[in-house]
C-alpha cells in the first residue's frame, strides 16, 4: 500500500470511531464530593456522629462565668462528653442528678482531658479531680454530690476555683 492509501484508511477508521462515539448516549456526570456537612469518615467521624449536643445554661463561680451543657437524664449523663475532640473556651457540661449521692466518673471514649468538680445540693464544690482521656479509673466525689461540672483540664485551677466555692445558676433537678 502506498502512504496515501494508509493515511486514507486511517482517516476512515478514525471517522468511524468518532461517529460511533457521537452516537453513544452521554455518560452520567461524575459524583460530586460530599458536602462539608457530610459525616467525617473513620474513627473520628463515627465518634462525632455519637457525640451529643445539649442545651446550654450560664453558670457563675464568684466572678468567673461559663456556659455548660445540661445533662439531666440518665441517657444524657451516660454519654456526657464522650466522643468529643474539643470544647469551646469556658464551656463544659453540668451533670444534674435527682438527689445527692456518692458520684464516680470515668473517661471511657472521652478524648479531651478534663477536670471535674463535684457539687453538693447547694452548689458548693466538694472536690475537683483531673481526669486523663480514655482512662477507666473512677474519680469519686468526696461526699454526696447532686451535680458534677466537667471543664477542660486545668480550667478550675487557672481561675482560682477550689473546693468550698459555690456555683450559681444551677438547673433544678427533676425526678429521674
Amino acid at each position: 500500500m502506498k502512504p496515501f492509501h494508509i493515511i486514507a484508511v486511517l482517516a476512515l477508521i478514525l471517522a468511524a470511531v468518532a461517529g460511533a462515539a457521537a452516537a453513544q448516549p452521554a455518560a452520567a456526570p461524575k459524583a460530586t464530593p460530599p458536602s462539608a456537612s457530610a459525616p467525617v469518615s473513620g474513627t473520628q467521624g463515627a465518634a462525632i456522629e455519637r457525640a451529643q449536643s445539649l442545651p446550654l445554661t450560664p453558670l457563675g463561680i464568684g466572678t468567673v462565668k461559663l456556659q455548660a451543657e445540661v445533662a439531666s437524664t440518665p441517657g444524657q449523663r451516660e454519654i456526657g462528653l464522650m466522643h468529643r475532640f474539643s470544647l469551646a473556651p469556658d464551656h463544659g457540661m453540668i451533670f444534674v442528678f435527682p438527689a445527692p449521692e456518692p458520684l464516680g466518673f470515668w473517661m471511657r471514649n472521652t478524648y479531651i482531658p478534663l477536670s471535674i468538680a463535684y457539687l453538693d445540693a447547694n452548689g458548693v464544690i466538694l472536690n475537683i479531680e483531673d481526669m486523663a482521656p480514655q482512662d477507666d479509673a473512677t474519680h469519686w466525689s468526696r461526699g454526696p454530690a447532686q451535680y458534677a461540672l466537667e471543664m477542660r483540664k486545668g480550667w478550675f485551677s487557672e481561675r482560682g476555683v477550689r473546693a468550698g466555692d459555690r456555683v450559681q445558676g444551677l438547673p433544678k433537678p427533676g425526678p429521674q
